[in-house]
C-alpha cells in the first residue's frame, strides 16, 4: 500500500501511509485508537472502495482497484473485524457459508455445507458439530469459527482486527500459534492488536502509525521487541510507568462481602456456574478477579448487580455493613453497587445518544424537575465528567458511535460514576483500547479508590490486574480457588494455582 491517503469531511484520516507485507508473514499493525488502523484495513479490503481514497495498492505485483468486498474476497484477501459477523441463532455450517452457500440443482446442499465446514473447522483446531448453534460456542471458539469462515473463502490475506480483545490468555495464545503455524501454509496474516507482549510472541514485522501517518516498521526478528520504543512512536512520547503510582488509602472498614455465593445457568437451570464464592473488599482498595474462560467472572459480577444473571441464586452479599438482596439492577444501584459491562457497544451505552445522554441515563432523576429533564444541567454535569476523566470530544452533544474505543469506556465510566455507587465491579475496563488509553483508564480507576471507592477489578490481562490492584482473587470452574496479595502475587504462582486446582478437579471426576 503506497501513499493512502483518506478524509472523511475535513477529517484526514489517513496521510500518505506505505505498507509492505511480504507472502508468509504475520504483519502486526500498531497504533492508538484514531490512528487510522481500521481505515487502511478497510481500504485494502474493499469496504471503502477505490476513488473514495488516493494512493495505490499492489497485490501479488498487481495493481489493484477494489470497488466492493466480494472483489478482494475474489483475490483471496479477507476480513475478520473485531466485532464477530456471526447470526447466534444459525448453525456453524450455516454461518461459515452464509451468502456463500454450497448448491445444487434444489437448493442448498446441507450434506455438503456440513461436510465442508467441518473440514475448515479442523484446520483451525476447533472439533465441534458444524450442526451447532453458535451461540452455544464461547466467545474464543467463535473468533475460530470466523477465521474457518475467512479460509472457507481461499483467504491467502488474512487481517485480523483485534482478535484476542475478547479471550483470556490461554485462548489467545491457542489463536496466534494457529497462525504461526498457518504460515508453513503460505498463509499471510496482518494483525490489529494493542495487546504488545502477543505481538511480540507471534509477529515477523510491525508496522506503527500515529495521527493517520506511517512513524516506522520494526522488525520482529528474535520476538524480542522494544516496547518502549513502540509505546513512544504510537503516542508521541516516552511513558515512563505503563501503571501509574497511586496512593493506596485502605480503610480498615469491610464495605462489600459476598459469602457462600453460588448461581445455576438460566437456562440449563441444572448447571451450577458460580460454586460457594466467598470474597470480601475494604473502602479505598482495588481488588482484581481473574479466571480462564469459562471461569465464572462476569456470571458472579452479573448476578451480584440485582440478579441480572442465573437461576437458583443463593448465598448472601452485605454492602456498608448491611444485608444486600436486590431484586433487579435499580434496587442494585439503591443499595449502592453498580456494574461496568465489558462489552461497551452492545450493552453498556446507547451509541446513537449523545455523550450527554449516556452519562446521565443510570441517575436520570438527579438532573429532572418534575419528570422533566433539566437540558441544561445535564449539560453541566457531562462537561465536568468530560473535564475530569480528560474525554475528547466536541462537546457534550456528539454522539457517542463518533468517539475512539478509549473515549467510549470513559463515558462508560462516567455514567456509573454519576450514580456515586460505593461499590463498582468492572469488567474488563480496558478491553479493546490502546496503551495510552489505558493509561488514562488505570489513572481514573486509582483516583476512583483513592476518593473512597471501592473496586471489583475483572480482567483478562494478568498484567493489569498485578499491576494496579491491591489483592487478588483466582477463579475456575466457578469457584475462588486463591486470595493473594498482589505484593506476593506472580503470574506463575497465579496459573500453577488454576493447574492445581484443574488437577484436583480431574481426580475428583
Amino acid at each position: 500500500m503506497k501513499n493512502i491517503s483518506k478524509s472523511f469531511g475535513r477529517n484526514r484520516a489517513l496521510d500518505n501511509v506505505n505498507l509492505n507485507v511480504t507472502r508468509g508473514e504475520i504483519h502486526a499493525l500498531i497504533g492508538e485508537n484514531g490512528a487510522g488502523k481500521s481505515t487502511l484495513m478497510n481500504i485494502l479490503s474493499g469496504i471503502y472502495p477505490y476513488g473514495s481514497y488516493s494512493g495505490e495498492i499492489k497485490y501479488d505485483g498487481k495493481l489493484c482497484r477494489f470497488r466492493k468486498p466480494a472483489d478482494s474476497i475474489e483475490n483471496g484477501i479477507v476480513i475478520v473485524h473485531q466485532e464477530l459477523a456471526l447470526v447466534p441463532g444459525m448453525s456453524i455450517g450455516e454461518n461459515m457459508f452464509l451468502c456463500n452457500e454450497r448448491r445444487d440443482r434444489f437448493g442448498v446442499d446441507w450434506g455438503r455445507t456440513f461436510k465442508e465446514a467441518e473440514e475448515y473447522l479442523k484446520m483451525v483446531g476447533l472439533n465441534e458439530d458444524p450442526r451447532t448453534p453458535v451461540k452455544d460456542l464461547g466467545t474464543g471458539k467463535q473468533q475460530l469459527v470466523e477465521i474457518a469462515k475467512a479460509l472457507s473463502k481461499k483467504a491467502r490475506l488474512l487481517i485480523l482486527d483485534e482478535p484476542t480483545s475478547s479471550l483470556n490468555d490461554e485462548d489467545s495464545e491457542m489463536l496466534l500459534d494457529l497462525l504461526i503455524d498457518m504460515k508453513k501454509t503460505g498463509l499471510t496474516s496482518i494483525i490489529i492488536s494493542h495487546k504488545l507482549s502477543e505481538l511480540s510472541y507471534c509477529a515477523d514485522n510491525m508496522t506503527i502509525l500515529r495521527d493517520g501517518s506511517t512513524v516506522e516498521t520494526l522488525s520482529n526478528e528474535g520476538h524480542d521487541i522494544d516496547e518502549d520504543r513502540i509505546i513512544s512512536g504510537m503516542i508521541g512520547y516516552p511513558m515512563e510507568e505503563r501503571f501509574p503510582e497511586r496512593e493506596h488509602n485502605i480503610s480498615d472498614e469491610v464495605v462489600f462481602k459476598v459469602e457462600n455465593w453460588s448461581v445455576n445457568d438460566p437456562v440449563y437451570t441444572d448447571k451450577k456456574i458460580v460454586k460457594n464464592v466467598s470474597l470480601y473488599a475494604k473502602k479505598g482498595e482495588i481488588i482484581g478477579l481473574f479466571g480462564l474462560q469459562g471461569a465464572g467472572r462476569t456470571e458472579l459480577a452479573l448476578s451480584l448487580f440485582g440478579k441480572y444473571y442465573g437461576s437458583n441464586i443463593s448465598g448472601s452479599m452485605y454492602i456498608n455493613g448491611r444485608r444486600s438482596d436486590p431484586k433487579d439492577t435499580k434496587s442494585a444501584l439503591k443499595d449502592g453497587l453498580a456494574y461496568v459491562t465489558e462489552d461497551r457497544k452492545a450493552n453498556g451505552l446507547v451509541l446513537t445518544q449523545s455523550i450527554a445522554g449516556n452519562t446521565t441515563m443510570a441517575a436520570l432523576e438527579k438532573i429532572t424537575r418534575h419528570g422533566i429533564v433539566d437540558n441544561d444541567m445535564e449539560k453541566a454535569v457531562t462537561r465536568e465528567y468530560m473535564d475530569r476523566l480528560h474525554t475528547k470530544a466536541l462537546s457534550e452533544s456528539e454522539r457517542v458511535e463518533h468517539l475512539s474505543g478509549g473515549n467510549q469506556q470513559k463515558v462508560m465510566l462516567a455514567k456509573w460514576m454519576f450514580t456515586d455507587a460505593d461499590i463498582l465491579i468492572i469488567d474488563e475496563p480496558t478491553r479493546g483500547i490502546d496503551v495510552g488509553a489505558k493509561h488514562e483508564i488505570y489513572e481514573i480507576l486509582g483516583m476512583l479508590a483513592q476518593s473512597g471507592k471501592t473496586i471489583v477489578m475483572i480482567s483478562s490481562e494478568m498484567s493489569e490486574l498485578l499491576g494496579i490492584c491491591d489483592r487478588l482473587y483466582v477463579m475456575n470452574e466457578g469457584y475462588i480457588i486463591e486470595e493473594m496479595s498482589v505484593k506476593d502475587a506472580t503470574r506463575k504462582k497465579i496459573m500453577e494455582a488454576i493447574l492445581k486446582h484443574d488437577t484436583r478437579i480431574s481426580r475428583e471426576s
